[in-house]
């Protein structure tokens, strides 16, 4: 499930031409490398918990964290991919894999951080996702 919700958010960022105008497609990745290339997105951590709205057991909250990294010495340039992350995810249901179904998702928190190296500025955002799964 957790992987099914990364796959949609990377196509939700790579076909949205105003975040592909900040950050180049090839640079919005699943990778482990710090500083990442610059600007980047890194389809981070994620998390799934059970919504406890039924006894099927079929309604998960996927907690996705993105993290966008830029050389700059301000924060700017971050806050402004992370304003068009957050427009992204606004623009309607993530498409995932069947049998699941994006029923909802958010972005619950941006944060903004300046990295000790002096030359990066960081950005960790959370996405939430809905996700309902067809268990007949």
């Amino acid at each position: 499930m957790e992987l099914e919700v990364q796959k949609a958010l990377r196509g939700r960022f790579t076909t949205t031409a105003a975040l592909m105008a900040l950050v180049p497609a090839q640079n919005v990745l699943d990778s482990n490398q710090r500083p990442a290339p610059v600007p980047s997105i890194i389809l981070g951590e994620s998390q799934s918990v059970d919504e406890g709205t039924s006894l099927r057991r079929a309604h998960v909250r996927v907690f996705h964290t993105v993290h966008v990294w830029k050389r700059e010495p301000s924060l700017e340039g971050v806050k402004a991919i992370g304003d068009q992350i957050r427009r992204a995810i606004g623009f309607g249901r993530l498409v995932v894999a069947s049998p699941l179904h994006c029923a909802d998702v958010r972005v619950s928190s941006m944060r903004y951080l300046r990295d000790p190296d002096g030359e990066h500025s960081h950005g960790v955002i959370t996405i939430e996702a809905l996700i309902t799964e067809d268990l007949s």
